[in-house]
């Protein structure tokens, strides 16, 4: 069997990191490509002299030098910029791209990669948020599978696997309730980031973090699932899980129920979704019932974490909202983590950003763009002003 090669595009974040120990662990199954990275310069040299891809991509250009003069003599191309990284997401010799840039940046390597016919594990969720449409239409057209790497998109593909999509009633995403579960108000007021960064179960980068502190990441996930699976906002469920434990669930129309279960380990759906079709074995520590007499359930607190209902109901409305609603997260995330709004300040900014940039029905890629550009200028604005 010839290996598969791996175009890790975000490689030195958490998935791409956690990525790199899959493909460490089974060096039968793959071998690296490509690795890019955005400003971690001195990572990304590492990972390439431990993994000896083809090539390496460092988004800030100012870094290129650096990267050049320690990689060129070892036979790997370097190149350096948001346009090579698009270019370089082309290459015929990719045989599936890891998308794991953070946020609105991983749109467009991740179209570059479908428009060449090579097949998505897709675990940067902003792609689907905000052109959803258009990258699914991208993937039908070229005949491209894309597989989840969120661990609830993981276990809603494997539970949707040999069952008709009419038969799908609803699914239901767990969410852990992040490090402020039962928490109110005028807790939440005074919350730091050093505290919000502190997930109870999962090891993950600041920003998804911060999102799933606030349950915007849920949010975010309704409308990955939406695009991912074909559904209508009536069919996406959200509850509380504490344990995370259950990674998600899929409802059929005689009423039963399928759930994906595991310990909560990215490695186990990066795994899955490199080596898909197969399930490859692994020595990653195994869940066990007693250990966990009970898992529980609960409603989200949708009045003191508004964000989820703001996803919830940009998932109704469409068009370009969810586009213009992850810009102005991506913002005031980038803003909290330094210092410079308060935890519900992240929220109103949203909000404000929402009400203020025009709602489009039926946007082009070019529209996605401009909004996305102009719900920044304007989050940036109001952000400003708080500080």
């Amino acid at each position: 069997m010839s290996k598969k090669r791996i175009g890790i595009f975000g490689s030195t974040g958490s998935i791409g990191r956690q990525a790199l120990e899959v493909i460490a662990a089974h060096p039968d199954r793959f071998e690296v490509e490509v690795l890019t990275a955005q400003q971690n310069a001195d990572l990304l040299i590492e990972q390439a002299l431990l993994f000896s891809p083809n090539a390496v991509v460092i988004g800030d250009e100012s870094k290129y030098a650096a990267v050049k003069d320690v990689l060129f003599d070892k036979g790997i191309k370097v190149f350096a910029g948001p346009a090579a990284m698009v270019e370089v997401a082309a290459w015929e010799s990719i045989d599936l791209m890891l998308a794991a840039i953070v946020g609105f940046a991983g749109l467009a390597p991740t179209l570059s990669a479908l428009e060449q016919g090579t097949p998505v594990a897709l675990a940067n969720k902003e792609t689907l948020v905000v052109a959803g449409d258009i990258v699914m239409a991208t993937a039908r057209r070229k005949n491209v599978p894309i597989i989840p790497v969120d661990s609830e998109h993981s276990a809603i593909f494997q539970c949707l696997l040999g069952e008709p999509a009419a038969r799908v009633e609803k699914i239901v995403l767990t969410a852990s309730g992040g490090p402020f579960l039962g928490k109110k108000t005028n807790f939440l007021i005074n919350v730091k980031k050093d505290h919000a960064l502190q997930h109870p179960n999962w090891s993950m980068g600041a920003k998804i973090s911060i999102d799933s502190a606030t349950l915007m990441n849920k949010g975010l996930e309704m409308i990955e699932a939406k695009w991912l699976f074909g559904l209508d906002a009536a069919q996406i469920e959200v509850v509380i899980h504490p344990q995370s434990i259950i990674h998600s669930m899929v409802q059929f129309t005689d009423g039963s129920l399928k759930a994906q279960m595991g310990l909560p380990d990215m490695k186990l759906p990066i795994q899955y979704a490199m080596g898909y079709p197969d399930r490859l074995s692994n020595d990653f520590p195994r869940f066990s019932f007693k250990n966990y007499p009970s898992l529980t359930f609960e409603q989200p607190d949708i009045k003191t974490f508004r964000n989820l209902a703001i996803a919830t109901e940009v998932l109704k409305k469409g068009g370009n909202a969810a586009c213009v609603m992850n810009a102005a997260n991506e913002e005031v995330v980038n803003a909290f983590l330094k210092n410079r709004i308060g935890f519900l300040q992240m929220t109103e900014v949203i909000e404000e950003t929402l009400v203020k940039i025009p709602f489009m029905e039926k946007p082009t890629l070019q529209h996605y763009y401009e909004a996305d550009t102009a719900a920044r200028e304007h989050a940036a604005e109001l952000i400003h002003s708080l500080t």
